[in-house]
């Protein structure tokens, strides 16, 4: 599944919303997980995990049976039960040890390094996705209609591989995960996600913090310099760079179109939500209740061209917040379901991270990092972004993780 998402896709595909082949082999994982458990003729899920991951499905299903649109919320319904039901279930069944935990994590890595490589060059050459008149944005195989794609995949590598370096028993380990790690700041820099940027910062920040107080002085003081190195060898891109930083405390004074445009999506959710606290307004339901609740200050839609695309306007139909789209369209008992569920799985995650670090458990510090560090990435993200495009998949692999180290016990891989 991850490796797929390595392949070149057609201009105009990556942010379309129907099914991409990453959806299919997701659909076969899942066809696999279920064969296992029959072939196991044993319980798949504990009393807890299928309390916590089954649960989302409750406030889904109200969702779209209180829709407008049948057809479209039964869409709905099968997206979400995909990315937060049951791609997370079949990792945590077919995730049998640590040893398919850490390959796992590694092909995050190796799948965020190819992204990278392919968005500097896009960079260097002038082939990107248009930003501020020139096409040097960073979208990798995404195309410009899904210029988070990148992004999120480069930002998954690189929490997984400071997990693993920081939880590296020796420096075999250690020292490939931090090369890595370092390499991944530069196509991160380069895809000029504002969200991106935030997410990873407070991830591998946590990440630092729960490996150690003292070794984390020192990474905090080298990253530092990273960054000076970064943004001082940039060279034409260190203005565009410093640009798009200050945006983001730019929310009053002065903002920019998108936004302006994402706050007023925001106020018209929180608005949706008001006049439908329970259920919400249904499911796939926030496009067709948008211009009823949004103020004259959103704009027509973004702008989106270049990595070989044709100029193209795209529609707002999402608030670009995960959990304000699921508060407008499922009301409270979806936002309990699901971000209650996500919230469970880090404090169990957390709470195993620290029975492992008094050595009341077994140790394994590179998994812990790793699973806390991705879920963590994923709930700040979320503040900025919503599901959509190939690279929503593997928002079900980070969840499935976090829910294989928090809910199951991993243990070191004995003989196969």
């Amino acid at each position: 599944m991850v490796a797929v998402l390595g392949l070149p896709m057609a201009p105009g595909t990556a942010g379309s919303g129907g099914g991409s082949l990453s959806d299919a082999v997701s659909g076969l994982v899942v066809a696999v997980c279920v064969a296992v458990t029959v072939r196991r003729a044993e319980r798949p899920l504990t009393r807890t995990a299928a309390v916590v991951l089954g649960l989302p499905v409750v406030g889904i299903a109200l969702a779209a049976a209180g829709a407008d649109s049948p057809s479209t919320a039964l869409v709905g319904m099968v997206r979400y039960c995909q990315i937060f039901v049951l791609v997370p279930v079949s990792v945590l069944v077919l995730v049998r040890d640590r040893r398919d935990f850490r390959l796992l994590a590694w092909s995050f890595v190796g799948l965020a390094l190819w992204q990278g490589v392919i968005g500097v060059e896009q960079y260097l050459t002038g082939t990107g996705a248009s930003y501020m008149g020139e096409d040097i944005r960073a979208v990798g195989t995404f195309g410009p209609t899904d210029v988070m794609g990148m992004a999120t995949v480069v930002s998954y590598g690189l929490v997984a591989a400071v997990g693993l370096a920081l939880g590296a028993r020796d420096a075999a380990r250690r020292t490939p995960a931090l090369l890595c790690a370092l390499a991944l700041l530069v196509p991160l820099a380069l895809s000029f996600s504002r969200g991106a940027w935030i997410a990873t910062v407070v991830a591998c920040g946590a990440q630092v913090l729960l490996g150690g107080v003292r070794r984390a002085v020192r990474l905090f003081a080298v990253a530092a310099a990273a960054a000076v190195v970064l943004v001082g060898g940039l060279g034409v891109g260190t203005s565009m760079l410093q640009q798009r930083m200050s945006s983001i405390t730019q929310v009053t004074d002065a903002p920019d179109q998108s936004v302006t445009d994402r706050y007023t999506m925001w106020a018209a959710a929180v608005d949706m939500w008001r006049e439908h606290p329970v259920t919400g307004v249904g499911l796939k339901g926030f496009p067709a209740h948008r211009d009823s609740h949004a103020s004259l200050a959103l704009s027509s839609g973004s702008d989106t061209a270049g990595a070989g695309a044709a100029f193209e306007k795209q529609p707002l139909l999402s608030p670009h917040n995960m959990y304000l789209l699921i508060l407008s369209e499922q009301g409270l008992v979806g936002l309990v379901g699901i971000a209650g569920g996500w919230l469970a799985l880090l404090v169990l995650g957390l709470r195993r991270l620290g029975r492992d670090a008094s050595g009341r458990g077994e140790r394994a510090a590179d998994c812990a990092l790793v699973a806390c560090g991705l879920l963590l990435w994923q709930l700040v993200d979320f503040v900025y972004a919503d599901i959509g495009g190939p690279s929503t998949v593997l928002t079900g692999l980070v969840i499935g993780l976090a829910a294989s180290w928090g809910l199951a016990p991993l243990k070191e891989a004995g003989p196969r």
